[in-house]
C-alpha cells in the first residue's frame, strides 16, 4: 500500500514540473508571437507607468577581458652551466638563491689531465715554431734551387701538421677557459675557474666541494630574473580580440589593488585541450615582486566595434532572452527580442531585426510592461 502511495506522489510532481516547464516554454513562444507581442496601455495606466521614449544610438563601447597567467622565463634566460671536461670540485662558495654577476667565479674544479692538456699545447706550440723556421729555410734553398721540391714539400706538411695539433688544443683550452695567449711553461695550473656566464639568480646548485662531476654534468642553474616574460591563457571567445602590443594591467593574487603594466609580445592562435591560447606579455618596467612561478591576472580593456546602445535598464531579461519595447503607436508598444552585448557606464549593446537609430523604443521603465506582459500572459 505505502508503495502505491509513493508511486503516486512522484507522479504528481513529475506533472507540475512537466507543466511547469511547459508554460515557461510557452510563455517564451507568446512573447515572440507577432500576435500577441504587443502591449497597450491606457491613458490612466501610460501616465502611472512613466514609460519614456528615445532612440538607439550607434556606440563603441569598451569592455574588460581578464586573463590568469603565471611568470616564467623564457628558454634563453634559464642558462645550465656545465664544464666539458671531468674532475673534481676543489672549491665553491655559491648556494641557490644569491645573485651573480657576469664573469664571477662559481667554482673551481682541479684535475691532472688539466696539466696534460696544457703540457701538450704548450709542446705542439714548440713544434710549430721549429717547423715553420724550417719551413723558411728549405723555401729559401728552393728558391735558390739549393734544395729539391719534394723536400719543400715534406717540410710543408710536417709544418701544417703542427699547426693543426697546436690549434686544436689551443680550442680545448680556450673551452674550459683558459687563455692560450698567456699560457707559458712558468704558469701551468691544475685548477681551472668555472665562470658564471650571465647575470642572474642562482636557482639550483648540483655540486658540493670534493666532488668528482663527470663531463658536461650540469652544476648550476641559473636565472636571468629581469628577462621574466608573463604568459596567460585567453578563452577562445575572447582572442579575436586581442592583438600584439595591446596593454595589460597586471596584478597578483596577493596584492590585487597594486597593478603594473605590461604589453602582449605574442599570441599562440594555436588552442590547447581547455580551448585556450596562450599570451606571452613584458612588464612595461621590470620589478622583483614578480618571481618565477608566481601566479598573475591580467586586465585588458578591449574596445567593440559600432553598435547600437540603449541604456541597460531599457532591455529586459526575461527566462534567459532579452527584450526592448518598440513604440508602434501612442501607448502601444511591441515586444522586441534583441540580442544583447557589453555594458560600459549603463549604456548596452544590443542588435536586432529592423531596429536602427531612428526607431522610437522605450529608454525607461521597461520593465513594468514586462510585468504587464507577464500578467497578461498569466
Amino acid at each position: 500500500m505505502k508503495k502505491n502511495i509513493y508511486i503516486g506522489i512522484t507522479a504528481v510532481l513529475l506533472f507540475f514540473i512537466s507543466c511547469g516547464k511547459k508554460e515557461e516554454a510557452s510563455q517564451n513562444e507568446a512573447l515572440e508571437n507577432k500576435e500577441t507581442n504587443t502591449i497597450s496601455l491606457s491613458p490612466e495606466q501610460a501616465k502611472n507607468a512613466g514609460i519614456i521614449l528615445g532612440n538607439p544610438q550607434e556606440k563603441e563601447l569598451s569592455t574588460v577581458i581578464q586573463l590568469q597567467g603565471e611568470v616564467s622565463v623564457p628558454p634563453q634566460s634559464l642558462v645550465n652551466v656545465t664544464f666539458p671536461l671531468g674532475g673534481y670540485v676543489k672549491k665553491t662558495n655559491i648556494i641557490a638563491g644569491m645573485h651573480v654577476k657576469k664573469g664571477q667565479v662559481l667554482a673551481v674544479i682541479e684535475e691532472m689531465q688539466f696539466i696534460q692538456l696544457q703540457q701538450d699545447y704548450l709542446t705542439a706550440k714548440e713544434q710549430f715554431k721549429t717547423a715553420n723556421l724550417e719551413y723558411n729555410r728549405q723555401k729559401e734553398l728552393n728558391d735558390k734551387k739549393a734544395s729539391s721540391d719534394k723536400v719543400l714539400e715534406q717540410i710543408t706538411a710536417e709544418r701544417e701538421t703542427h699547426r693543426i695539433a697546436m690549434s686544436s688544443l689551443g680550442q680545448k683550452l680556450e673551452l674550459i677557459g683558459l687563455n692560450v695567449n698567456r699560457l707559458t711553461a712558468a704558469n701551468i695550473t691544475k685548477s681551472i675557474n668555472v665562470i658564471s656566464p650571465v647575470n642572474g639568480l642562482v636557482s639550483k646548485v648540483n655540486i658540493n666541494n670534493g666532488k668528482y662531476i663527470a663531463p658536461t654534468e650540469m652544476l648550476f642553474e641559473l636565472t636571468n630574473i629581469q628577462d621574466i616574460i608573463l604568459t596567460f591563457n585567453a578563452f577562445e571567445k575572447d582572442v579575436q580580440s586581442l592583438k600584439v602590443g595591446q596593454q595589460l594591467e597586471v596584478y597578483s593574487n596577493n596584492n590585487p589593488e597594486k597593478k603594473f603594466g605590461a604589453s602582449i609580445q605574442f599570441i599562440n592562435h594555436s588552442l590547447n585541450n581547455d580551448r585556450a591560447a596562450e599570451v606571452v606579455a613584458r612588464l612595461n618596467q621590470y620589478n622583483s615582486l614578480f618571481l618565477p612561478g608566481l601566479f598573475v591576472n591580467a586586465n585588458v580593456e578591449v574596445t567593440t566595434k559600432k553598435q547600437l546602445t540603449l541604456p541597460e535598464n531599457a532591455i529586459v531579461d526575461w527566462k534567459g532572452k532579452s527584450y526592448i519595447f518598440l513604440s508602434s503607436d501612442k501607448d502601444v508598444y511591441q515586444i522586441i527580442p534583441v540580442k544583447a552585448g557589453v555594458s560600459q557606464n549603463g549604456l548596452k549593446q544590443f542588435s536586432a531585426d529592423n531596429i536602427s537609430s531612428s526607431s522610437r523604443v522605450v529608454v525607461k521603465n521597461s520593465y513594468t510592461l514586462l510585468m504587464k506582459a507577464m500578467n497578461r500572459l498569466e
